[in-house]
């Protein structure tokens, strides 16, 4: 903030979205629509959900949205969604989504629905993907603005920053069970693959 005293890292930016429709399309060409899985509250779910609007017919495919924040609706949601053939699901991280990611990653196997999330451990519980900004990147960098400031640079004097490294997981097992084949691009492309 300038002239103020406040600095830092801003955890998404809504560019990333797009990317992982991307993602999510060429991993599961068939689908046709997407369904942005949400937490109401979530102060980021409004910029998240335009771009996902305006992306998503770009990339061949309807968007709709749910909000979700139970165990219940979770429950209630997936096989909802899982009924339209040809279906697909992003999930945005929030506290809610999040402690039932491996509710998420289990229906969505159980009902063949590929889902992308934005962090790596929706993946390690069985998600299919994830696209978004690499965590540890962003501490590694925040830590440097804290040596910075103690070393007595002020916090204005320090740009509030994006994240500008993305982390993109597969999980192959879940794809296998979906029925999908990842393109080999793709595997290439992924900074990690779960096998």
């Amino acid at each position: 903030m300038p002239g103020g005293n406040i600095t830092g890292f801003v955890s998404r930016e809504f560019g990333f979205a797009t990317k992982a429709l991307e993602l999510l399309k060429k991993i599961a060409p068939a689908v046709d629509h997407v369904t942005f899985l949400y937490d109401p509250q979530q102060p980021a779910a409004v910029g998240i959900w335009a771009e996902i609007e305006a992306a998503a017919p770009l990339l061949g495919m309807q968007p709709s949205k749910v909000p979700v924040r139970t165990a219940d609706e979770i429950e209630a949601a997936i096989p909802a969604l899982a009924r339209a053939s040809n279906g697909g699901v992003y999930v945005l991280a929030s506290p809610a989504t999040d402690v039932h990611g491996e509710l998420i990653a289990t229906l969505a196997q159980q009902h063949r629905l590929p889902v992308i999330h934005e962090f790596r451990y929706f993946v390690e519980v069985g998600g299919l993907a994830s696209y978004g900004p690499d965590d540890q990147d962003l501490s590694r960098r925040a830590a440097s603005y804290v040596d910075r400031i103690l070393r007595g640079e002020k916090p204005r004097s320090l740009p509030v920053q994006l994240p500008t490294k993305f982390q993109f997981v597969i999980n192959l097992r879940t794809a296998k069970a979906l029925g999908l084949t990842v393109p080999p691009d793709l595997l290439v492309t992924a900074d990690e693959v779960i096998e």
